[in-house]
């Protein structure tokens, strides 16, 4: 059995070589874990416990594998040095999860300082929708290879809203299309669809609109269905691979 290690920093970047110039893969949130595949002084090979993915991460002083009590349901959470809101320390993104130790009547505390109960959830907490907050993310910049308030790109979108609510998500396009069966056309297409191109994700926020991270807009953003499908055949020319309803 694998020895994982929980990562205890807001966001760590995946590289695709042991070098920061080389291409940032995928991003690993706080208290997502990780097991070792190759380790030098500067750098680890890893592979991310929840999807699989593997890339290089900069050798750092991690937690051991820490099962998670509450997980963060704001867009962005600040983090206290002490149970007030007075002194900041950073902010976690989305979908994090934490190991609550103590509490009092308005705040949780973690490994790494207190954060207010109205941002967290319990772990194991499900929305009946799974995109319920997914407006959370518009006009957030695309950033390939992102997963957070910091930037986000387009399959990581689908990902973490899968993930928030406990359910397995392959990380990139291409092996989501592959991933989900349930195969739906373009004229029965409702809310909560998915919509897939050859390396590009937008999620149905109705039947008539869709919201993606859009790299040409360099920003995650609200479009027409039939805009979004004409521009992307126009511009990339790509077309619709896929419509999966999870």
């Amino acid at each position: 059995m694998s020895k994982y290690l929980t990562n205890n920093f807001s966001i760590i970047n995946l590289h695709k070589k042991p070098s920061l110039s080389t291409e940032v893969v995928t991003q690993m949130i706080y208290g997502e874990s990780f097991s070792i595949l190759k380790e030098t002084k500067k750098w680890l090979k890893i592979k991310i416990k929840e999807d699989g993915y593997k890339g290089y991460i900069k050798n750092k002083k991690f937690l051991s594998f820490s099962k998670a009590t509450h997980k963060i349901h704001a867009l962005k959470a600040k983090i206290y040095k002490f149970p007030n809101f007075r002194k900041k320390i950073y902010e976690l993104p989305f979908c994090s999860k934490i190991k609550v130790i103590d509490r009092n009547s308005n705040f949780l505390r973690f490994s790494k300082g207190w954060i207010s109960k109205k941002d967290v959830v319990p772990v194991n907490h499900k929305e009946k929708n799974l995109f319920r907050k997914v407006l959370f993310f518009k006009n957030i910049k695309y950033k390939w290879g992102g997963k957070s308030f910091k930037g986000i790109d387009c399959s990581a979108l689908i990902q973490l809203f899968l993930n928030y609510n406990n359910r397995f998500c392959p990380r990139d396009a291409k092996d989501q299309v592959k991933y989900f069966k349930k195969n739906i056309k373009l004229n029965k297409i409702k809310k909560d669809d998915i919509i897939y191109w050859k390396g590009h994700v937008a999620l149905a926020i109705s039947n008539k609109k869709l919201i993606h991270a859009y790299g040409p807009m360099k920003k995650t953003v609200i479009m027409g269905i039939n805009e979004a499908i004409n521009r992307i055949e126009k511009t990339a020319k790509l077309k619709v691979i896929g419509i999966k309803r999870v």
